[in-house]
Parts: C-alpha cells; structure tokens; sequence
C-alpha cells in the first residue's frame, strides 16, 4: 500500500514538471508567421495570393482576408521568402529569418519590379541600404553596375570610340592628300621633267624643258615654268620626249649626314656638227667636211621593248667623211650617271690605202641613214644627247 502511494505520489509530480515546461517552451516545428498586405494609399487589400517559399520549394500557398490580413501556422525555422500578388494592385516581396514566431508587419504592394530579396542577417557592406518594418529589418541589396552609377555603358563607350578613330582617319586621308600635293610641288621645282617633258633644242643652242600646248607648221605654244613661250618652228632643230624616272635616294653614312653635300652634276656633252680632226679646220672651209642631222631623231619601240632612234646624216662640206657615227650619252639620272652608246652611217663604200673597206663614208652633198638598237635590259634613261663624229682621209 505504501509502494503504490509511493508511486502515484512520482507520476503526479513528473506530470506537473512536464506540463510547466511545456508552457515555458515552444513546441519545435510550430511557429507561426502572420502580417498585412497594404496597397500604396493604406488601403487593407484582400484576396492578395501568398506563395511562402523555403530554399526555393513552396511550403504553403494562402490568400490575405477581408481584413487584409494573413496566418501561417506549423512553420519549422529558417530563411523564407513571402511572396504577395493581386491583379490589379500589384506584387511585393519579402524575405526573412523565422526563429520564432514573427508578425512581418505592413507588406506594401507596388506594381514597379522589385528588387532580389536578400535576407535580413546577410547584409553587404556599401552594397546594402536597410529597409525598418515594424517587425523587423530588411536589408535590398543595391546593384552596383556601370548604369546604376549613372556612367555610361559599354556600347556608348565603343561608339564614341569608333565615332573618334572615323575621325581621325578622314584627318589623315586629308594630311596625306596636303602632303602629296606638296610633294609634287617640290617635284616640279627640283625636277622639272616631272611636269614638262618635252626637251626643245633651238638653233641658237638653248634648250627649252616644257609642254606644247598648241601647235602649227609655223609655231609652237609651250608652257614652261617661267610662263607662256611662242617659239617659231623654223628655229627647232629637235624636239627630246625625255623619260620621267624617280630619283634614287643616295645613301649618305649618319656619321656625316649633317656636313654632307651632294657631288655637283657633272656636264654632259653637248652636240657639235665639226670634226674632231684639228687638221682638218685648217683648211678651207669648202676643203672640209661637215656632217650634220637632218630633220629629227626618230623614236620607237619594237615588240621586244627594245628602244629604236633612227634618223639621217648629211654631208653639206666640201671633203669626203669617212666613219662617220653618232654617239650618243644617255642620262640615267639625275646624279650625273651616263652611258654611251654609238651607231655608224650607211653611207658608200670606200676601200683605204690599207686595205680596209668600209660603209660608213659620206661624199660631199650626201645623206646617209643611220639606226641605233637600245635593248630592254639597258635600263631607264631621263634623256640623252647626241654628238656627230667623222675622219678625213683625203
């Protein structure tokens, strides 16, 4: 009888401990959430949706009441995201921690597009600006990109940028176009040949560089870099369509570049229509012979790109020519490089005292023809000029 007094009297006392701790702690995986959803004039909003999520999955979906109000009951702790919808009024969300239960307060619906919630416990130093409720306190995350600080984007920048290099390449078209124009004005200056071709030998010894621009049987209207010249026809002896070349950069060691001056132009030799034989002047002027050119040296260029000059000697002197050529002294450029080539007459035949005989003789008043072969491979010449030698034998 004691034993079982004795027993009661310990499960009574074991009920009564166990249900004052039940009334001093929660019960685990029964909290409950609750709130009110607000529209942005205050106004309480009913039949809003609730979609209460947890990492992604939906623990309890609801709709607010009359009231505006709403209840979640049975709820275990962690981080949620209440999600809130109507229709017209629009959605809003809210993100949280539940420890316990929690009244999140006024929950205000906008129909802008709201910000990634981000739970109150993570905020982000300079990244986060925190929003109080009467519950608690949320913290919205702020993107930090090029357009919400007000700079400007990427494809603004790389369109200005294109915008700049288009404008700096019609800058260098328009340099180089000034800078070439410049070019050939220095050019005409210091080679005159690259404007006025045409090389006219007078008479008188002078040589005319210039452009025909009008001719006639009695004159010519050359322009040349002094002006306008009317040259009379008559006074031509030849007209030299001379080949325009670029000049050659000579190279000059750096060591001496600043002291250095170019070698002058050497003279070229000029054309004479006397002997070369010093006996022969002696005589009288109807004893001697006197070879000179006929008309004009004729130039033309074959199939093979050979160059062909042809043209006519006569004898207008008073004494048999003998070997009677034409040699003739290319400009190569215009450092002062020549080269010489030489052509004889077909004149008559004549056979020396020993015993030579040769074609290249010219009897007084005669005309003999004469031809000289450039080949391709000789090069490229500004112009040339031409000296008529002979021998006197009798």
């Amino acid at each position: 009888m004691t034993l079982l007094k004795c027993t009661m009297k310990r499960f009574l006392f074991a009920t009564i401990i166990f249900m004052l701790a039940g009334e001093f702690l929660p019960a685990k995986d029964k909290l409950t959430l609750t709130g009110i959803v607000l529209n942005t004039d205050g106004d309480k909003v009913k039949k809003a949706a609730l979609t209460l999520r947890k990492g992604g999955d939906v623990i309890d979906e609801d709709k607010t009441k009359g009231n505006g109000k709403f209840k979640f009951k049975k709820l275990a702790k962690g981080d949620y995201v209440l999600e809130v919808n109507h229709e017209e009024l629009g959605s809003a969300e809210k993100a949280f921690t539940l420890s316990g239960d929690k009244d999140l307060g006024e929950i205000i619906l906008s129909k802008e597009a709201s910000a990634n919630p981000v739970l109150a416990e993570s905020t982000s130093e300079g990244n986060a600006s925190m929003e109080k409720g009467s519950a608690g306190a949320v913290s919205i995350a702020i993107p930090q990109t090029v357009d919400a600080m007000g700079s400007p984007n990427k494809d603004f920048i790389i369109n200005e940028l294109n915008f700049e290099i288009k404008k700096l390449n019609a800058e260098i078209k328009h340099l180089s176009q000034d800078l070439d124009d410049l070019k050939a004005l220095s050019k005409m200056w210091v080679n005159p040949l690259t404007i006025y071709s045409k090389e006219i030998i007078l008479k008188n010894g002078s040589t005319v560089f210039g452009k025909i621009i009008y001719q006639d049987d009695k004159s010519l209207k050359v322009e040349t870099l002094v002006g306008y010249l009317i040259v009379d026809r008559a006074q031509v002896v030849r007209i030299v369509d001379n080949v325009i070349t670029e000049d050659s950069q000579e190279y000059v060691p750096e060591q001496i570049r600043e002291s250095y001056t170019p070698p002058p132009m050497p003279k070229l030799a000029q054309p004479r229509y006397t002997s070369s034989n010093n006996s022969a002047r002696l005589a009288s002027a109807k004893l001697s012979a006197n070879c000179v050119l006929v008309g004009n040296i004729a130039e033309k260029k074959d199939s093979q790109g050979n160059i062909i000059f042809d043209g006519e000697i006569k004898n207008i002197g008073g004494r048999r020519a003998d070997f009677v050529k034409v040699d003739f002294v290319f400009r190569k450029n215009w450092s002062g490089e020549t080269r010489t080539l030489t052509t004889f007459v077909k004149g008559s035949y004549n056979t020396f005292d020993t015993g030579i005989v040769s074609d290249a003789s010219l009897l007084p008043g005669a005309n003999g023809k004469f031809d000289l072969y450039v080949p391709q491979d000789f090069g490229t010449f500004i112009g040339y000029s031409y000296v008529i030698d002979w021998e006197e034998y009798q």
